[in-house]
């Protein structure tokens, strides 16, 4: 065995000590650091559900917050506090209710005396009815009672429905004469929490779960059921007579943050906590997400660093291994040093020709590489030229016909007024102004356009939008040789949209179209539009060839497109299905029968209210 033998022998048994020395490194050390980041990430994401969850509730009982007190002042409310026991007038009252709760869509809204007795209710004519009911022990009450604006939580003692309560004094030439008290289902915001990844529950004051997207953790307590809390609970009877019971839980960390572990027949399941206190209502919105994803995450990862590292360690022996035959076959070629310095001698000169005929052909390749890189340069702004040039041409053509007309009728008019004809020169001068009406009006559609939006939603006429969006893609069809045929009901309802919004949407959708019927057979392009199921559904049907499976379930991701390079970046689409998505509506696109490609838009009527606030 050679000395350079024996040295690399030494250096690939310390290399693997080395080695050993980090994969145990990893294994007791690496794996903290590994689950920290998939905690602080899943963290991250319990966050975001926890806004979520509390932003849609906070803004469902905002709806409802201010109508208790509206209603307080009207006359005929007024009227029934002063005189109670007027039957007909606590019938009137009671449909008065129920139309009232018909139209906000909350659960039940009743009318109480001083005592805390039902006089009018919205379910006044149903089987389960409040009118005679008393509810003086209720928190709403006594607080309405005292001439404060209340709120409760609770679950209702005679329909057995839980609901949020918003309660307001009626206040009669400034003495409370009664209660006017609102009741709010939640139970659709709740069926919201089910499925998915995380747990969602809200707790009141008392740690008691009262939502959740979890059925069987209704009623449970998250905190001990003290005689102190149950004793505040049964007061309010906030929870009529539900079996209240203690959730077995477990309190512990993992990886820098809070977790709880829940025992049910399935097993123990370990979670993430996260929290936050809805103030005004006195909830507690907890997020739950399970660690068993992130512990399997953290063991894969760990082996996935493992395996990397004995990968790397095989590497390096693979290089010790071959250093070591390099050495030995150094060895030999010094033995054989004199006879190969003889040979090298020989093809040196062909050796010299060969290298400067390498060199001649690198050169000439860096000069290829050169002029293939100023090719792609030069394709690249001629893409970008052409995209300016297609839309600079539309924009001209507008503008130049008018223009022409313009000087046309200018100069007809200076001849028309030397020869004393006025009134046709005036004539003249009233088409200058129309053409340049024309030209304001295409200019300030151009200008709305692009203008960003910023604009809540209200009632939207769609044959208007529709007027505006023609005058921003005449140029683009007239380019197409396209026809855009509109069909529109002349008793089509308003819609709830944003109109500058709507009109981008159509915008994108119809010059689409043109992108695909240009250069075909039959180039029409159809817009139409009816009432169906208290919605207004829009359809934009092209002639093209339609829209494959494949590319009709990514056509609305971002930067997804099938146009060319430098024609477009694929996110017309993706915004507009955003938009519509905003104004609660859908777009979908689907194969005619006939052939060709149609786009559905579907939006909500306007509601009277929505017209009303206009």
């Amino acid at each position: 065995m050679s000395v350079g033998t024996a040295v690399l022998r030494r250096r690939t048994v310390i290399l693997s000590l080395v080695f050993v020395a980090l994969s145990l490194g990893v294994i007791f050390g690496g794996g903290e650091i590994v689950a920290r980041r998939y905690m602080d990430e899943t963290a991250a994401q319990a966050g975001t559900t926890l806004r979520l969850a509390v932003s849609a509730l906070e803004g469902h009982l905002k709806r409802y917050e201010a109508l208790p007190a509206l209603i307080a002042d009207q006359a005929l409310v007024e009227e029934l506090v002063q005189k109670p026991h007027d039957e007909q007038l606590r019938e009137r009252t009671s449909r008065y209710l129920k139309e009232i709760n018909t139209l906000l869509t909350s659960s039940d809204i009743y009318v109480m005396t001083p005592d805390g007795d039902t006089i009018a209710a919205s379910n006044y004519d149903g089987p389960l009815s409040f009118v005679g009911e008393n509810f003086s022990y209720r928190p709403y009450f006594q607080d309405a009672a005292n001439g404060k604006q209340s709120r409760f939580y609770a679950l209702g003692t005679t329909s057995l429905k839980r609901g949020y309560y918003f309660g307001s004094p009626i206040k009669v030439g400034g003495a409370v004469l009664g209660v006017i008290v609102f009741k709010v289902d939640i139970d659709g915001i709740e069926r919201s929490w089910t499925g998915g990844d995380s747990r969602i529950f809200v707790s009141d004051p008392e740690g008691i779960i009262f939502m959740t997207g979890s059925p069987e953790w209704l009623y449970s307590a998250i905190e001990p059921l003290t005689p102190e809390r149950l004793a505040r609970t049964e007061a309010s009877r906030r929870y009529a007579d539900a079996w209240l019971r203690e959730l077995p839980i477990r309190r512990g960390s993992y990886a820098g943050h809070e977790s709880i572990a829940i025992s049910d027949t399935a097993g123990e399941r370990e979670y993430l906590v996260v929290s936050t206190l809805m103030q005004e209502a006195g909830w507690t919105v907890n997020v739950l997400m399970d660690t068993g994803t992130v512990r399997a995450q953290t063991k894969t990862t760990v082996v996935a660093i493992l395996l990397f590292i004995c990968l790397a360690a095989l590497f390096m022996a693979i290089i010790m291994q071959r250093r070591a035959r390099l050495n030995e076959r150094m060895q030999m070629q010094a033995e054989a040093k004199h006879e190969l310095e003889r040979r090298v001698a020989e093809r040196t000169a062909d050796l010299a020709r060969v290298n400067s005929r390498i060199e001649k052909e690198i050169a000439e390749r860096r000069l290829t590489e050169q002029r293939l890189r100023q090719t792609q340069a030069d394709l690249i702004q001629a893409g970008k030229l052409a995209g300016l040039g297609q839309m600079s041409a539309a924009l001209s053509h507008e503008f130049n016909q008018p223009l022409a007309a313009a000087k046309t009728y200018a100069e007809s008019a200076d001849v028309l007024i030397e020869l004393g004809r006025v009134d046709e020169a005036r004539d003249n001068v009233r088409r200058i102004s129309a053409l340049i009406d024309r030209m304001a009006s295409i200019s300030r559609h151009l200008r709305n356009f692009a203008r960003k939006p910023n604009e809540k939603l209200g009632a939207i006429t769609v044959s208007e939008v529709v007027k505006d969006t023609c005058e921003i893609v005449d140029a683009r069809l007239k380019i197409a040789k396209a026809e855009l045929r509109i069909d529109l009901p002349p008793d089509l309802p308003q819609v709830r949209a944003g109109a500058v919004r709507l009109q981008q949407v159509l915008v994108n959708i119809i010059t689409n179209a043109a992108d695909v019927v240009e250069g075909q057979e039959h180039r029409v392009i159809e817009l139409s539009a009816h009432h169906q199921a208290g919605k207004v559904v829009i359809l934009v049907r092209d002639q093209g060839t339609g829209v494959a499976a494949a590319i009709r379930e990514r056509i609305f991701d971002p930067f997804f497109t099938t146009k060319g390079v430098g024609k477009g970046l694929g996110l017309g689409l993706s915004i507009s299905y955003n938009i519509i998505k905003d104004f609660g509506g859908s777009l979908t696109v689907s194969d005619h029968p006939d052939g060709g490609a149609v786009f559905r838009v579907e939006l909500h009527a306007a509601s009277e209210a929505l017209k009303a606030a206009e």
